[in-house]
């Protein structure tokens, strides 16, 4: 009685502030500093291949940091660990903007991907223990609709900044808005519990003592290896044709010759798109399982990277847009949600450390994947390559995740 209370009870509203707002915050750091790392890379003197190398360096620091991750937020929980991240990513944007060399401009780009993962894995953590299970998937994608929103206003702040300071103005946006998420952190109730009591949803969480002794990140992946090799590669091709949706828009664009205020308008309403339907989706997934997510998701990004090929005017390009946009939006937060769900207790940290590390892993391996196939075929070619992609996500995760609204392996 007290379990069908707490769930009828709870509200996302309650944990709003310390679960959603960090996140808005800090997406607003990272969409301030996105459209410019290249051109800063630029204008202090890296070739046009040196700076797209360095725009990967985020990539490859959340990469790299995703292992370590867990060992902070175990040692320091989630609360500390999101200010620890933020106060990180502040520091690299002051380096950014004050420091004109291409050395330390690379670092801080670096370090930005750092404080990133361990960010990304406590909030997710947080919100994980935080909300009951039969809210999770709802409270995820509210979640990384959060991200959304703030990377969709980061560029709008900066702009405003940069037309009077420069290009370093992003990275005073970023900094700004990334030593508020810290701050704002800092009213994130402690989880010194990883299992908390059931019933104790309204807002306070109750401190328990964690009696169970914490599993290495060796033995997670030991025990949980089918569930690695089998959701973890669904899990991989959504993050690969994902990223890669953000190149091939404006690149088809480009090769369609459209100009680049259209490819910007036509960008924008598919982010909108995207940007908007991330509750609905994760109602869904709560009331009729993962699954009728995580296919439609897939199958409409492959759907509609596989009619972008065979646009040729802007009308056509946004349509395809939107279908893209679609899928990505009814995805939002589910790989975050299969990692819960799959994730155990104790070793929650390790097992989403591993977990994004898959993601990562699909985020710099699909837009490679496009560049490899357009160097040797074409730029159509890639494309369909990264429908397929999408196919064969959407297969696995039909195979492989629990139908219904059974959740775990």
């Amino acid at each position: 009685m007290e379990v069908a209370e707490a769930i009828d009870t709870f509200s996302l509203r309650s944990i709003a502030v310390p679960a959603f707002g960090p996140t808005v915050l800090y997406g607003t750091a990272i969409g301030a500093i996105l459209p410019v790392i290249a051109l800063t890379a630029r204008d202090l003197g890296a070739t046009v291949a040196l700076a797209a190398a360095i725009v990967t360096l985020t990539g490859i620091g959340s990469l790299l940091t995703n292992v370590p991750a867990t060992l902070v937020t175990t040692r320091f929980g989630e609360k500390w660990s999101l200010v620890g991240a933020s106060a990180w990513c502040a520091l690299a944007m002051v380096l950014a903007a004050s420091v004109p060399v291409l050395g330390v401009f690379a670092l801080a780009v670096f370090m930005v991907g750092m404080a990133g993962a361990v960010f990304g894995l406590a909030r997710q953590s947080y919100v994980t223990e935080a909300v009951p299970l039969h809210f999770r998937a709802r409270a995820l994608s509210t979640l990384g609709g959060s991200n959304r929103i703030g990377v969709f206003i980061g560029p709008f702040a900066a702009a405003g900044v940069m037309s009077f300071a420069g290009t370093p103005g992003a990275y005073w946006v970023g900094a700004a808005a990334a030593f508020a998420a810290g701050l704002l952190s800092l009213t994130v109730p402690d989880l010194s519990v990883r299992t908390p009591r059931a019933g104790k949803w309204n807002g306070e969480l109750e401190d328990t003592v964690e009696a169970v002794a914490t599993p290495s990140i060796g033995s997670i992946l030991r025990s949980h290896s089918r569930v690695f090799g089998t959701v973890g590669i669904g899990v991989l091709l959504i993050a690969a044709v994902r990223a890669t949706r953000q190149a091939v828009i404006p690149l088809w664009a480009q090769h369609l010759g459209i100009d680049p205020a259209q490819t910007a308008l036509i960008y924008g309403i598919s982010a909108g798109i995207d940007m908007l339907i991330f509750y609905p989706a994760g109602r869904v997934m709560d009331l009729r399982g993962r699954r009728a997510v995580a296919v439609p998701c897939m199958l409409f990004m492959a759907a509609g990277l596989g009619l972008l090929p065979l646009t040729s005017t802007p009308l056509q390009l946004l349509l395809a847009a939107l279908l893209i946009g679609f899928g990505n939006g009814i995805g939002s937060g589910i790989v975050m949600t299969l990692g819960a769900d799959f994730s155990p207790q104790p070793g929650r940290p390790q097992f989403l450390g591993l977990w994004r590390l898959l993601s990562d892993i699909g985020i710099l391996s699909g837009p490679g994947l496009l560049s490899a196939v357009t160097a040797a075929v074409s730029l159509s070619a890639g494309i369909l390559a990264t429908a397929l992609m999408g196919l064969a996500g959407a297969a696995v995760l039909w195979k492989f995740v629990p139908k219904g609204r059974r959740i775990g392996p």
